[in-house]
């Protein structure tokens, strides 16, 4: 099967329009080449309990990301770029591998970058005879004509919904237009497939099609997040289902800058749970506080987070 990676040279994937030629080695405003750096590749017990199931979601953690926030909780692949690079043929038998394990679905994180390989990647496993959903695992800075053409590919769309304060995206990822644009991915993705279902927080029945919003709640910035849950209800009213975080957790770039160097505190996120219970939001996940440490990731370790089998 013949696929071309041509998209990697004046490369225009993402939002950054950085135009290097990643081919030639170059490396985007994402921090790599046109060669595919995985981090991880295996089954996920910390996702919401509709992706995990009872067998876990099979993610692949691919390295380097367009985004970019300087607290990123995944900054040893975001920023530190660790990872393996894989041939196409590598990645294929690895996600086959997976799908086969007896996972839910197939969990692409942060994936953006590397489209033209994800492209060929869907199509083998398809014709392979995998039947599992394909989730796409985001960061909500997403460049729309890329969009559309995941949006073939793709089952399940999990993105960010990361900042409503343009200042502060600019702040904290150098682009302030990134709630205008996460704001037109999403009704993208909601007009072509519309809201999970099903509808399922127990684990029991895992989803099979359409999106879930994530948004991590950060220190010193609940007007942030009211922004986004007043603009996701204001787009989509109360259906939309919607997973808010409590686990962050501040990097090291945060006590270079003295800016996000704290956890959240509880009454924080309650704040937020409240504005969101407040609106009428009838899909939302609460995470527990701070999170599960056992799924805080290390990805210097062979399997990254404690809390898998």
């Amino acid at each position: 099967m013949q696929h071309n990676f041509d998209d990697y040279r004046a490369c225009r994937l993402c939002p950054r329009q950085c135009g290097c030629d990643r081919t030639a080695g170059q490396l985007g405003r994402c921090g790599e080449s046109a060669d595919c750096r995985v981090a991880s590749v295996g089954p996920h017990f910390g996702e919401e309990p509709c992706f995990t199931g009872h067998q876990g979601s099979g993610t692949i953690f691919f390295t380097g990301c367009s985004c970019g926030c300087f607290f990123c909780q995944n900054h040893q692949i975001s920023h530190g770029h660790q990872g393996r690079v894989l041939t196409p043929n590598e990645l294929f038998k690895q996600a086959l591998a997976l799908a086969r394990s007896g996972v839910h679905n197939l969990n692409f994180v942060t994936p953006d970058h590397f489209w033209p390989h994800l492209r060929r990647l869907v199509a083998e496993l398809r014709n392979a005879g995998v039947e599992i959903p394909f989730i796409w695992n985001c960061s909500g800075y997403c460049n729309a004509d890329t969009l559309r053409q995941q949006l073939d590919a793709m089952d399940i769309f999990l993105p960010d919904f990361k900042f409503s304060d343009a200042a502060l995206a600019d702040r904290c990822m150098g682009d302030d237009s990134y709630p205008q644009l996460a704001r037109q991915a999403m009704q993208l993705i909601v007009e072509r497939i519309g809201f999970l279902r099903p509808w399922d927080d127990s684990g029991d029945i895992c989803a099979s099609r359409g999106v879930l919003v994530r948004h991590l709640v950060l220190p010193g910035e609940v007007a942030n997040s009211l922004g986004v849950l007043k603009i996701l209800y204001n787009d989509f009213g109360t259906d939309v289902p919607i997973s808010l975080m409590s686990q962050y957790r501040p990097m090291p770039a945060c006590a270079q800058r003295g800016f996000l160097n704290r956890q959240i505190t509880m009454a924080e996120y309650q704040e937020v749970c409240d504005y969101a219970e407040e609106l009428g939001f009838r899909k939302i996940f609460i995470q527990p506080k701070y999170g599960d440490p056992n799924f805080l990731p290390d990805f210097n370790r062979r399997k990254p987070f404690a809390g898998n089998p």
